[in-house]
């Protein structure tokens, strides 16, 4: 598939990981729907690719009702531009670490749990559903008739967690296990469905990290020993689009890394 003359929706959009995406999408003539939640960082990320390439969509994604909002601006801006849906991208993420039960016999919140399971999980399921009814009307592309593509986010976690990551891992484990169902629900629209599981890769939610949490992580990697960068990750996500064969299947970004039970 390609890149040219299609729109993206990436969550998440106007930092880190999506960011990034968002200026590959765009670097090969695609357009990026920009989902976020920071409206100055989302407008500044417009700016600097250009309005007829990127348009900003301040989205909750924890919100079903904000991101309706969202997908019915999306859809009339398809329309102005002309460049149909190609994908989606639900790049938005958080991490609120927590023993599920601390030394004083105190359970983890549910508040806390809601947090982190409501973005990360749900609000990935959320966006891909509600965007799914324009990409299934998408006009079929090339021999093999492939209408999008949906690459979402997971994380080493997902299969190595660590103290304190319950929620986190619980969340990316669910968006690990639903990639191939989902594809399979998704291949009768000609729509693939890709996760990839990144370790600890420079973004606004590392950015928080003690640098004793940073050094102990770097120190679980084999090589290269160090935090990945977002374009490393934009550029497998191209990769993923243009490549019809990846298809229902978890891709590890980690450099060799496997977590710790702690650090």
């Amino acid at each position: 598939m390609k890149i040219s003359g299609r729109t993206f929706v990436i969550s998440g959009g106007a930092s880190g990981l999506g960011r990034a995406c968002a200026r590959d999408i765009v670097s090969q003539g695609g357009a990026a729907a920009i989902l976020d939640l920071n409206p100055d960082n989302g407008q500044a990320l417009v700016n600097e690719l250009g309005s007829s390439s990127a348009k900003f969509f301040e989205t909750d994604v924890a919100d079903t009702e904000s991101i309706a909002s969202a997908v019915k601006g999306i859809a009339e801006w398809v329309k102005t531009t002309g460049k149909p849906l190609g994908g989606i991208i639900p790049a938005a993420g958080v991490g609120r670490p927590g023993l599920i039960l601390d030394k004083s016999l105190q359970p983890a919140s549910l508040e806390a749990i809601n947090f982190v399971i409501d973005i990360n999980l749900r609000g990935t399921l959320d966006l891909v559903r509600q965007c799914l009814p324009l990409l299934a009307v998408t006009e079929p592309h090339g021999a093999d008739k492939e209408r999008g593509v949906i690459v979402m986010v997971a994380s080493s976690a997902a299969f190595e967690g660590q103290m304190g990551q319950v929620a986190y891992a619980a969340s990316k484990g669910a968006v690990a296990s639903m990639t191939l169902p989902m594809a399979r629900d998704l291949s009768r629209f000609g729509i693939r469905v890709v996760t990839i599981a990144p370790s600890m890769f420079d973004s606004a939610m590392t950015a928080v990290m003690s640098d004793k949490v940073r050094l102990g992580l770097q120190k679980a990697m084999e090589f290269p020993a160090r935090a990945g960068q977002p374009e490393e990750f934009s550029s497998l996500v191209k990769q993923v689009i243009e490549n019809v064969m990846l298809n229902g299947v978890v891709i590890r970004l980690d450099g060799a890394t496997r977590m710790p039970s702690k650090l």
